[in-house]
């Protein structure tokens, strides 16, 4: 006899009323003890995976639930749910033989597992250990990204998917409006294994489809299905250059453990000897390093003279490594290592395009009212024109500070203490070391005036060596042990005004700093790291405006300007401007040329516009005092969405700067342009250029346009394919890395890790 009911109580299922359950046949021999189903509601509730006897528990909630003594089948209909741990299904209809104890689920059928992974079907077959069987025409979604299809499929029973006939893509197969649309590829194969607990799903007889077309055979083909990768070959890179002829690139990657793997690629070039290339990634429990090193035995051009009878074959190569630790939460350990073999390998092989190399090393300590560090520097650089025996190493480089509130008079006081020795195999050497206490205190009066005081005393002491060797007369200092006292005060009274303008908000600020320091020895200390003085917004309202230690704005200067904002909806401009007036005598520590020299400053100012997420404008700029000479012009600009944009960049420094070669004058510019079209495609090109002539620079020989680099380039992106074609243009030769034209083609697949 059957009866049906609504769904309703909790507990295990109940028999029909007058039926008294040891009438009930008993199940067959091998048969699991019935499983424990609990119902409530319209949804199921959160229960245990397993009760005390063991048994899985699985919550369900449905319209109508009917039992069938008879066959001793129960029946869920409409719109049915069940759940145990983290397992749910979700049916139009779900019965559960208490004989057999397979549960079938049919009509609209989702089955997600515990990894979050979602099988969709028509119709499936469950044990009573909530075990997914056969299933037709099914559709697997996995939780990282990406799906599975397939006209035939059947779960194991430790959880393995066996589909037939399947293919997979992590492509949408609707657009964002709704429609239908075709994947831009997917991997189609003969057989699919998904194991879910390796979280792997491994293909057999797979091959690559772009838009339709089927391409490419890939072999051993298996993807991760927890963000986590899996070993095998990547899809190789194809590169046409003017230094190395036709280069085709391939990588395998190997996965060693969850924390860990190795990439290894070889590279193939027509005009040049192969090169080889390792990376080693590691995550440990205290932070993660990774290492990556190049090799090869090529010819080079030695004297960098562009001669190819000039050529000498040496091993090559390149190291770069970098990590961080974390100790405890106030310790930690930062470095960096990168070394090339020669001036222009990275150039060649087109890895990098940096002009010098830094290696670093940190150990740090800090908490909320204290900072320390111990640090070492070390450049290679890779000008041509430059001695390696001439740069410097800073080791060590110690930084110790600690903040103290509410010392004095309600402020607040810093202590710092710094080291620095500087190490030249050819050139002076510099050994330093200082001690500062600056007190600060901040004020707002009842009318809005914001008051900062500061007072700072620092003590100095300096060893120096070689110091004719230093091409720059200001920057030698002199030689031997040498000390220096520094104090400085300081009032700065900024004074906002709020108000409504053009249906916004402006806010109008003017600002006044006076700054005193009594004369410093400043020529007699060498200097290493307050070279590049220029005067700029950023720096105009500085207690120094040096950018280092080394160097310290000595004597009484008044300091005016404002900032002026105004936002109102979709629109925000910004700008500042403001003037330095020294009063005493000029300083010899400021060439002229950087807008400090006199006693007037020049005048400095930056603007920027932001026009909802579409206009970005930004310029800086240096006026001289006396005829409004623009000294100094950088503009940046972005136009545009995020598909379809612009961008100018723009420097020009005029400064007249013949003496000092950290300041000479130069002229850039910087251009990228996007065109998006036809939903997913792209046309794209950039380029920079030196605009720099004999007149600003006497040691070129440009006529005030050369090329730099350009590069254009197609492309096809959408939410899982990115494919494109690149070609760029190198107008300037350095040594073996040839100027000429390179050609590059790639193709970057989602969820594979193909680029």
């Amino acid at each position: 006899m059957a009866q049906d009911g609504a769904a309703t109580g909790a507990g295990t299922v109940e028999q029909p009323e007058g039926e008294d359950p040891s009438d009930l046949p008993a199940p067959p021999e091998g048969i699991r003890d019935p499983v424990v189903i609990a119902a409530e509601g319209d949804l199921p509730p959160v229960v245990p995976e397993y009760n005390e006897a063991g048994e899985r528990q699985i919550s369900f909630a449905a319209d109508v639930l009917s039992y069938d003594s008879d066959a001793d089948v129960t029946t869920a209909e409409g719109n049915v749910i069940l759940q145990s741990g983290d397992r749910s299904l979700r049916a139009d209809s779900v019965s559960w033989s208490q004989r057999t104890g397979v549960i079938l689920a049919s009509g609209n059928v989702r089955f997600v597992d515990e990894n979050g992974n979602q099988l969709y079907t028509e119709q499936v077959e469950l044990t009573d250990e909530f075990e997914a069987g056969a299933m037709e025409d099914l559709l697997l979604a996995l939780r990282a990204g990406g799906r599975l299809a397939a006209n035939k499929g059947v779960r194991e029973s430790d959880g393995t998917i066996l589909l037939e006939e399947a293919a997979y893509s992590a492509c949408a197969v609707t657009t964002p409006d709704g429609c239908d649309k075709d994947p831009s590829w997917r991997i189609t194969a003969d057989r699919v294994t998904y194991d879910p607990f390796e979280a792997k799903v491994k293909f057999k007889g797979a091959y690559l489809e772009l838009f339709g077309a089927r391409l490419i055979p890939m072999p051993g083909l298996s993807v991760r299905t927890d963000d986590g990768g899996v070993s095998g070959f990547l899809v190789p890179d194809i590169r046409i250059s003017e230094s190395n002829g036709v280069e085709v690139s391939g990588s395998y990657y190997l996965r060693m453990a969850d924390n860990k793997d190795l990439t290894l690629s070889a590279y193939l070039f027509s005009k040049t000897t192969p090169m080889v290339s390792a990376q080693w990634r590691q995550l440990t429990d205290k932070g993660a390093y990774q290492i990556t090193g190049y090799a090869t035995h090529s010819r080079r051009i030695s004297d960098f003279t562009g001669l190819t009878n000039a050529t000498e074959a040496d091993p090559r190569g390149y190291v770069f490594a970098n990590g961080r630790f974390q100790f405890d939460p106030n310790w930690s350990l930062t470095g960096s290592v990168r070394l090339a073999s020669d001036k222009t390998f990275l150039r060649r092989y087109d890895i990098s395009r940096d002009d010098r190399l830094r290696s670093t090393i940190n150990l740090e300590r800090i908490d909320a009212d204290s900072y320390f560090s111990l640090a070492g520097w070390a450049t290679q650089t890779l000008r041509l024109n430059q001695e390696q025996e001439r740069v410097p190493i800073a080791l060590p480089v110690l930084d110790y500070r600690k903040r103290l509130t509410d010392p004095l008079a309600g402020g607040q006081l810093e202590l710092q203490l710094n080291s620095l020795a500087i190490i030249r195999k050819l050139g002076q050497e510099t050994e330093r070391a200082f001690a500062k206490a600056e007190w600060s205190k901040k004020r707002i009066t009842g009318m809005g005036q914001v008051f900062t005081l500061t007072g700072l005393v620092r003590g100095d002491v300096y060893h120096s060596d070689g110091n004719l060797l230093n091409p720059t007369p200001s920057y030698r200092g002199n030689e031997g042990w040498e000390t220096r006292g520094v104090a400085l005060g300081a009032v700065d009274v900024e004074w906002p005004f709020v108000g409504e303008l053009f249906g916004g908000e402006q806010v109008f600020t003017p600002r006044v700093q006076f700054v005193v320091t009594p004369e410093i020895k400043n020529l007699a200390i060498p200097n290493e790291d307050a070279r590049a003085i220029d005067l700029e917004d950023s720096n105009l309202f500085a207690l120094n405006r040096f950018p280092g230690y080394d160097r310290i704005e000595d004597g009484a200067r008044v300091t005016y300007g404002f900032d002026w904002k105004l936002r109102r909806p979709g629109l925000e401009l910004f700008t500042t401007l403001g003037q330095s007036y020294r009063l005493d005598s000029d300083r010899d520590i400021l060439p002229d040329g950087t807008g400090l020299s006199e006693k007037v400053s020049d005048f400095v100012g930056r603007t920027e516009v932001r026009y909802r997420d579409f206009v970005k404008l930004a310029h800086r700029y240096r006026l001289d005092k006396d005829n409004l000479a623009i000294r100094r012009n950088e503009f940046d600009a972005t136009i545009g969405t995020s598909r379809t944009y612009a961008e100018v960049g723009y420097l020009r420094l005029n400064r007249n700067i013949d003496t000092v070669e950290d300041l000479q004058d130069r002229e850039e510019l910087r251009a990228a342009v996007r065109v998006a079209f036809a939903n997913y495609w792209s046309v794209f090109g950039s380029g920079v250029f030196n605009l720099t002539d004999r007149e600003e620079d006497p040691t070129l020989s440009s006529d005030g346009f050369q090329p730099i680099r350009t590069r254009l380039g197609v492309a096809y992106q959408d939410d899982c394919l990115e494919l494109g074609a690149t070609w760029r243009r190198d107008y300037v030769s350095a040594g073996d890395a040839r100027r000429g034209d390179t050609f590059q083609l790639y193709f970057s697949l989602k969820n594979l890790g193909f680029r």
